[in-house]
């Protein structure tokens, strides 16, 4: 019998040495986020010494985030209402369909749309064929374009767990009812709606705002260019340092008001806990419904599929077209990709596990934490990037350390990613198994050995191969450092897109897109083997 009541819970015998690598990741987030602001700041010649043509690039950078953001959304919604109520063979191949566009590397997937949409692409001389003009992509119509095919479908699987969190019951309950269609749309599925779709707004704008390959490739001159180009052109064609700076500061501004709209207006519908039953709609079975569902399920799924089609037939017609510099840029992307996957890994595992040792005991420094996790959503690449350059030139040549400094921000940038999925498996792990492995004195390595890792090993898979496919295929601060000699092959494809090697670029896309589903797939699969459930 115990000599004294002792409470049963956590076990933190030093929980600074527990916590510790959750913190000293926060502080490293904190430096490289809010540091290299400080350095931009510091530099800046502020922002009223912008021009004429660097507001212009603010106002378009917002426009063409709002347009992109409202089409996505706007199209979703029917889309993933057709995916919520409707059974068919082949479903779940097209909602895994539906998450290839964001893994898929911007520059090949801006490749596929020229290929499609482009003045040379299969619908222009369709056009020409039945007496129309050629399309022009570039431009703002082409970056609009070019965003929708990206968040579209992140749109749709964000709207679709809205519909998927209705239970079954109320479905069942509407048709005892006698409910007609739109009063479900108003009493059950314009509530979820209210709910999600500002979030997902928010989220879509804020992505919308930070693309940089989609504006340098489609952007079409001065007056369709972002904040981000227009910094990538101060330093690379001007080297004008102190105007970069004062674009990163605008840039950091706008990404950080749309990362708070973000964070402000996400809300997850409330409709209770059900049965886990299947969703039976009794509400949708009209024929001209049926068919108007799959109609729009054949679109969507042609507006995907055509680009990725014509960048794997063009790549393979292109091979015999290969350059020389291939192998070397595929070298370098590999390996930058692995120790920008490694570095989320570990970053990662650190947060969650701290925020999770936390959660309970003490709240608010486990939302702080986690709040820490996502603050690189609201620093842009570019002026992480440009904070490191104007704290390097002075002490080192930065294009020597182009590749470190590219896996870095690289990794910054999948963290948050990585979180959602790492964060909700390391708490279950510690409220179902915590207590049980205080009980037998398990603590340090031996615990996250044979309680945690077997746990959440699917879960950082599937992050690990989403932060190296991302890190593959990025055209972000590689633009920036960069030179001849330390291309990846996203800067590659990119230069010979621009010397019209249109063949070369096909060959490389294709190359591009294989390394990167391969490194997803390696990942993600090396995870779910052996894992426990």
């Amino acid at each position: 019998m115990a000599d004294r009541a002792q409470q049963i819970g956590l076990n933190w015998a030093s929980p600074l040495a527990g916590f510790l690598p959750g913190f000293l990741a926060a502080g490293f987030l904190v430096l490289l986020s809010l540091g290299t602001l400080a350095v931009v700041a510091m530099n800046a010649d502020g922002l009223g010494g912008l021009g004429a043509a660097d507001l212009a690039a603010v106002q378009f950078t917002i426009s063409q985030a709002l347009v992109s953001a409202v089409i996505s959304v706007v199209l979703a919604v029917p889309v993933a209402r057709a995916l919520a109520r409707r059974q068919f063979v082949g479903r779940r191949l097209l909602i895994v369909l539906l998450g290839a566009p964001f893994i898929l590397p911007v520059i090949v997937a801006v490749l596929g749309l020229l290929a499609v949409y482009g003045r040379a692409g299969i619908l222009s001389d369709l056009l020409v064929w039945l007496g129309f003009q050629r399309l022009n992509i570039y431009g703002f119509s082409g970056v609009v374009l070019a965003h929708v095919f990206f968040n579209l479908p992140l749109a749709t699987r964000l709207i679709l767990q809205g519909w998927q969190s209705i239970p079954a019951e109320h479905f069942r309950l509407a048709a005892q009812l006698s409910m007609r269609p739109r009063d479900v749309m108003r009493y059950l599925e314009w509530p979820m709606l209210r709910a999600i779709l500002p979030g997902a707004f928010a989220t879509i704008f804020l992505l919308c705002v930070t693309s940089f390959a989609v504006a340098l490739t489609l952007g079409g001159g001065p007056k369709a260019t972002t904040v981000e180009v227009a910094i990538y052109q101060a330093f690379r064609f001007d080297f004008n340092l102190g105007k970069a700076a004062s674009l990163a500061l605008a840039q950091f501004g706008i990404c950080a008001i749309a990362a708070l709209m973000a964070w402000r207006l996400a809300a997850p519908a409330r409709f209770g806990q059900g049965l886990d039953l299947r969703v039976q709609r009794w509400d949708c079975a009209a024929a001209h419904q049926i068919v108007f569902d799959f109609c729009i399920l054949a679109a969507v799924a042609l507006f995907l599929l055509a680009p990725l089609a014509m960048v794997t037939v063009e790549g393979a017609l292109g091979l015999p077209e290969l350059p020389a510099a291939v192998l070397p840029a595929i070298w370098r992307s590999l390996w930058v990709a692995v120790g920008s996957a490694l570095l989320t890994l570990a970053l990662a595992l650190a947060l969650a596990q701290a925020v999770a040792g936390l959660t309970g005991r003490n709240d608010r420094q486990a939302g702080l934490l986690e709040a820490v996790g996502y603050l690189s959503i609201a620093a842009s690449p570019m002026v992480i990037g440009t904070g490191l350059f104007l704290f390097l030139f002075p002490l080192v040549d930065p294009v020597a350390l182009a590749l470190p400094i590219t896996a870095l921000v690289n990794a910054a940038m999948a963290l948050p990613f990585a979180l959602r999925s790492l964060i909700p498996a390391m708490r279950d792990v510690h409220q179902n198994f915590g207590q049980l492995a205080d009980s037998l004195g398990m603590s340090g390595w031996h615990r996250f050995r044979l309680v945690i890792w077997p746990r959440i090993r699917p879960a950082a898979g599937f992050s690990t191969g989403l932060a190296a496919a991302l890190s593959m295929g990025d055209l972000g601060v590689v633009a920036l450092f960069a030179d001849a000699d330390t291309a990846t092959l996203p800067l590659l494809l990119y230069r010979l897109m621009g010397s019209y090697q249109m063949a070369a670029a096909s060959a490389v896309g294709l190359i591009l897109v294989a390394l990167s589903l391969a490194l997803f797939w390696g990942f993600d699969r090396g995870g779910r083997a052996y894992a426990m459930s």
